[in-house]
């Protein structure tokens, strides 16, 4: 059984950091890409970042590069997002989520998700 747990969420101000991690278990985790989304109220998810399965390329979207780093540790099965500079609009719930191959920006095409971890960011 295939289990994504985000963690390390909550409430922070304007200009503040967090880093969110995701713990994988009951997959090969080193063969599958991983994504970060988020879902603020009102809005579709949203592509946020992306890493290979060796942790070899990353990917952002454009409102958080330069802002947000994805990294993984394939020996402890987790991948992280590291976000810096944060902004109102970052506030959301923010899932990771596994797909074996490719990378790829497109939620349907990933087939596992954590249940999510609120961010909040005060102005």
């Amino acid at each position: 059984q295939v289990q994504l747990v985000e963690s390390g969420g909550g409430l922070v101000q304007t200009g503040g950091s967090l880093r969110l991690s995701c713990a994988a278990s009951g997959l090969t985790f080193s063969n599958c890409a991983m994504g970060w989304f988020r879902l603020a109220p009102g809005k579709d998810r949203e592509f946020v970042a992306a890493i290979t399965g060796g942790g070899e390329s990353t990917y952002y979207s454009g409102s958080v590069k330069g802002r947000f780093t994805i990294s993984r540790d394939n020996a402890k099965n987790t991948v992280y997002l590291q976000m810096n500079s944060l902004k109102p609009e970052d506030t959301a719930v923010y899932y990771c989520a596994a797909r074996l191959g490719a990378y790829n920006a497109y939620s349907s095409q990933y087939k596992y998700w954590g249940q999510g971890t609120q961010v909040t960011v005060s102005s």
